[in-house]
């Protein structure tokens, strides 16, 4: 199946922000675009308000002057929905009401052409169901663009139950001839993003609730260890603590109360008290004229590393040996089991356990543990964690021999799995998950997280990166520590480690 053909009537009906944003697009393409809103002059309005943006590009040597003028040219305001029945492809991007958008699918079912596409943006309801009914229901598809959607490359292609899977490839095609970068999706709860990425927050937000950190600290450690463009606090004050926390809810209830998705009480207190983030200036952190940001909390030494003895091979951490070497560090490898050691104290990387916990289990005294890093050679940040017998003196020269590779050395309480990593494993098994459930491939799951949620690497890569194997040690270890399902792991993580296969084959 090939994308539409530029001349085809793109028809979008609802003149907020994203119908908007999507009429754009549409035209930016080349397709002639009528867009709709039931309020009076909304249609309109938002074409004007495209119109000023084109200009802004222009002004910025981003645009061609004639280039806006032929956008500008394909778009039109209509004031009645009649005027879409000549359209080939309708986009709906109205309020996220079940029945609401049932009824606009059947009027726009009797009103259009037998063959049109009838596609939602909805970012959480079932195609299924709002097909259900139809006279047509394969005709129905989702089409989830991401927020500006002129800006963001991702939309997801959602298939319901009756979708006829021609036509989602005829969308497909045609988002990317829009320039986007397309995924196809099941229909179950979230798709694809709004599934994955809730342990992105939802570990955070019980790493804050659990005295980790605050969420200054949290936050850069994710950002400066992680490589993600914001930290779980930063960007939920960004999205709203009322939209996040309800899209949280949704999925939760749609999965049947599963613990893997339960909504934070710290969130609920927020949206509660009317903190929703930067729209209403108060959130995790306070906006507005003179409000400032804290500070990540910091460890120092005075003392020095000269010298240390790496054990084995240290896995993905790896790359910091050479990082030592290149501060002229001394390094001596021998044989053993993937240890760090400077003066007293023994470093390794978490393995989701507590440092207390490993300490006494693998008789390792003053244990200092280090958290997952996106590039151990390009990190400016670390945390690490210590067992309750670990000294003061062995702390201090593990914090000095990380500071010596140049490195910001944050201390977080003793809890499993750290930050980075915690959050890394968590998000890789809801990834493994919805693979296995067929909600779409491993290349389209990595994709739409990089490209919908500006993730560094995709998390199935990302525990590639660092192991099947140890991802799934990892998240045994989380289980075992807090005996709950909502870290038990992925039967694909499992059935990959005992074939020895790769989770994007």
């Amino acid at each position: 199946m090939q994308a539409l053909h530029s001349n085809a009537l793109v028809a979008v009906i609802g003149a907020g922000a994203m119908g908007a944003g999507i009429a754009q697009v549409a035209a930016q393409a080349g397709h002639p675009v009528k867009l709709y809103d039931n309020r009076p002059g909304a249609a309109a309005q938002a074409v004007a308000g495209i119109d000023r943006q084109l200009g802004r590009l222009v002004e910025k040597g981003k645009l061609a002057p004639e280039a806006r003028e032929a956008i500008s040219a394909r778009l039109q305001p209509v004031e009645a929905i009649e005027a879409l029945a000549d359209a080939r492809l309708v986009i709906e991007a109205i309020v996220e009401d079940l029945q609401v958008k049932q009824g606009l699918l059947r009027q726009l079912e009797g009103l259009c052409a037998p063959d049109c596409i009838l596609a939602s943006n909805t970012s959480s309801l079932s195609i299924t169901r709002l097909a259900a009914g139809l006279q047509r229901p394969q005709q129905v598809v989702g089409m989830h663009f991401f927020n500006p959607a002129p800006l963001m490359a991702l939309v997801e292609v959602v298939c319901g139950l009756a979708t006829d899977p021609g036509i989602a490839t005829t969308l497909y095609e045609t988002a990317r001839a829009w320039g986007k970068q397309p995924v196809h999706a099941r229909s179950t709860p979230g798709f694809i993003v709004n599934r994955v990425a809730r342990p992105f927050y939802a570990e955070n937000l019980r790493l804050l609730q659990e005295g980790a950190a605050d969420c200054a600290t949290l936050d850069a450690l994710l950002r400066e260890a992680g490589g993600f463009a914001m930290g779980a606090f930063e960007l939920t004050d960004l999205i709203g603590h009322d939209v996040n926390y309800a899209v949280t809810c949704s999925v939760f209830d749609a999965f049947y109360g599963d613990f893997r998705f339960q909504p934070s009480l710290l969130q609920k207190e927020l949206v509660d008290a009317g903190r929703l983030g930067r729209k209403s200036g108060q959130g995790f952190y306070r906006y507005g004229e003179g409000a400032e940001r804290p500070p990540a909390a910091e460890l120092h030494t005075l003392a020095s590393a000269e010298h240390c003895v790496a054990e084995g091979h240290l896995g993905v951490m790896q790359p910091l040996l050479e990082r030592l070497r290149d501060r002229g560090v001394a390094i001596t490898e021998r044989a053993g089991s993937g240890l760090l050691r400077v003066g007293d104290a023994t470093l390794a990387l978490s393995d989701g356990r507590l440092a207390s916990q490993r300490a006494r289990e693998d008789g390792l005294g003053n244990l200092v543990l280090i958290d997952l890093a996106l590039d151990y050679q390009a990190a400016t940040r670390i945390a690490i964690s210590w067992s309750a017998d670990t000294t003061p003196e062995a702390r201090d020269q593990a914090v000095a021999l990380l500071q010596r590779a140049g490195l910001r050395v944050t201390g977080v309480a003793d809890l499993p799995g750290l930050v980075v990593l915690r959050t890394v494993a968590m998000l890789a098994n809801e990834a493994a998950d919805a693979v296995l459930q067929g909600v779409g491939s491993a290349a389209d799951i990595d994709l739409a997280l990089c490209a919908g949620v500006n993730y560094p690497r995709g998390p199935l890569a990302w525990a590639e990166q660092i192991g099947v194997g140890y991802t799934l040690r990892v998240l045994d270890n989380l289980q075992r520590s807090y005996g709950e399902s909502r870290y038990r792991p992925s039967l694909l993580l499992r059935r990959s480690d005992a074939q020895g296969a790769r989770l994007h084959d």
